[in-house]
């Protein structure tokens, strides 16, 4: 916005990748300490927690008078979004039951598209006021927004995997009661103990840092080395498809490709973000109907695809800003990688990273894989405008081998989880474990035959 450049100057283009990736510096160090705090004070505490701290620092966004004070509020909202954002999606996984558990985990997807879109559109309803309160008035309605949500999670219930953990059995039974649970799937939980947790959650804090700095290095050895990796692999293949570099700077995009005014590129933006939100909804609804393997391949070839036609065109020498339809082609190629990624990738990659995890690491594999989301997201964060300042086209091809090396990964590597409950995953998991270290084997979860393959 012209009123952010006048409050702060202008920067360059590496400046501007700093701005931008600075909220993910602080969110990778806290993301790998989201585990131990989820395991000791439980799930729905740190997300209250992490949506406060976020609110603080969109706070102090919403008043910064100097650019360094702006980067200072950023670093404290990725220090709250770090320690929210991988617990919402454990969180939620195990208060699902089995049979709904994609469905209901991936909702989050579908108010994280919601986001974006009402962000995309305050920015473009307040780009014309006068003075800074153009810029300002988005960050404030994003600080309310978080600090709503930190009070609003005193209204959901703790895991009852946790509350069992914590030997709370009668508040987890009243928990189990709510969410409609199957009665397999509740003998199942009520089969753990406190050695489900890879914390206990009664350790003091320096001793669970210590001990996760252990189980850290347990979760990269065998039998679980190759679900770890894999696990943190999928995650920060998910931000080098590109879809955070066509969503940070998607007007940069759009006015590269011809659409020059500030007016129409945000527009243009926030078309893309509707779009991503009403695709995003069907999808959310069916996710549990295809299996996270199916969506994985077919995800990433598509994305893949559409970066390669338009590197192409732009190496090729055929966008132009004022003519021609190689422009047109790119703007829709842009929307159609957006919902390819919506419907596939922003689902089922992390579902299936959490579904894959054994109990025991399960949060801070969570945190780990998350960590490594995040600082694949500083890297296109910081690159991206870069790469387009320099190049047309090199960002796009970058994205296409990222996405498509991932893709065969997923062929190769990925089993299907879909409708089984976590501890019989993990128990199938163990029981081939214990008895063969082959590759291809099968393993059978339910009547159903899958193929295990270590990476």
């Amino acid at each position: 916005m012209p009123s952010f450049i006048n409050t702060f100057g202008h920067f360059s283009a590496t400046l501007h990748g700093v701005i931008v990736s600075s909220i993910l510096i602080s969110g990778v160090l806290m993301s790998l300490l989201g585990g131990i705090l989820a395991d000791r004070y439980g799930r729905t505490r740190m997300i209250a927690l992490g949506s406060l701290i976020f609110g603080i620092g969109a706070a102090l966004e919403t008043t910064s008078v100097h650019l360094a004070m702006f980067i200072v509020g950023r670093l404290i909202k990725g220090a709250g979004e770090g320690m929210f954002l991988s617990t919402v999606y454990v969180l939620v996984a195990e208060l699902a039951p089995a049979k709904r558990r994609g469905t209901v985990t991936n909702i989050a997807q579908i108010m994280i598209s919601s986001g974006i879109v009402i962000g995309y559109f305050i920015c473009y309803g307040t780009q014309n006021f006068s003075g800074s309160i153009s810029w300002r008035l988005p960050l404030a309605i994003q600080a309310a927004i978080a600090l709503t949500n930190a009070a609003a999670c005193s209204l959901v219930p703790q895991s009852p995997r946790w509350l069992l953990a914590k030997g709370l059995t009668d508040q987890a039974r009243e928990t189990i009661s709510q969410l409609g649970i199957a009665s397999e799937e509740q003998e199942e939980l009520f089969g753990q103990s406190v050695t489900g947790l890879e914390r206990s959650p009664d350790l003091a804090f320096l001793d669970s840092v210590k001990q996760t700095l252990r189980d850290f290095k347990e979760a990269f050895a065998a039998p679980v080395r190759a679900r770890t990796i894999f696990g943190c692999y999928i995650l920060a293949s998910q931000q080098f498809s590109g879809i955070d570099g066509v969503l940070y700077y998607a007007p940069i995009l759009f006015s590269q490709a011809g659409l020059d005014s500030t007016q129409a590129s945000f527009f243009a933006s926030g078309i893309s973000a509707l779009v991503m939100l009403i695709v995003t909804v069907p999808a959310t609804l069916l996710c549990d109907s295809w299996g996270r393997k199916t969506s994985s391949l077919i995800g990433g070839s598509l994305s893949s695809f559409f970066m390669l036609l338009i590197g192409s065109l732009y190496a090729a020498g055929k966008v132009h800003p004022d003519r021609g339809v190689a422009r047109w082609i790119v703007i829709v190629s842009i929307y159609l990688f957006a919902c390819a990624f919506s419907v596939t990738w922003a689902l089922g990659l992390r579902m299936y990273m959490i579904e894959s995890l054994p109990r025991k690491t399960r949060s801070s594999g969570a945190s780990l894989a998350q960590a490594s989301n995040w600082f694949a997201n500083y890297i296109v964060a910081l690159t991206t405008p870069v790469f387009l300042a320099s190049s047309s086209f090199g960002a796009y091809y970058f994205f296409t081998f990222m996405t498509l090396t991932c893709t065969i990964m997923c062929w190769f590597c990925m089993v299907e989880t879909k409708g089984h409950s976590l501890e019989s995953i993990e128990q199938k998991y163990s029981e081939r474990q214990s008895r063969t270290s082959g590759i291809g084997r099968r393993w059978r979860v339910g009547g159903q035959s899958f193929g295990l393959r270590k990476i």
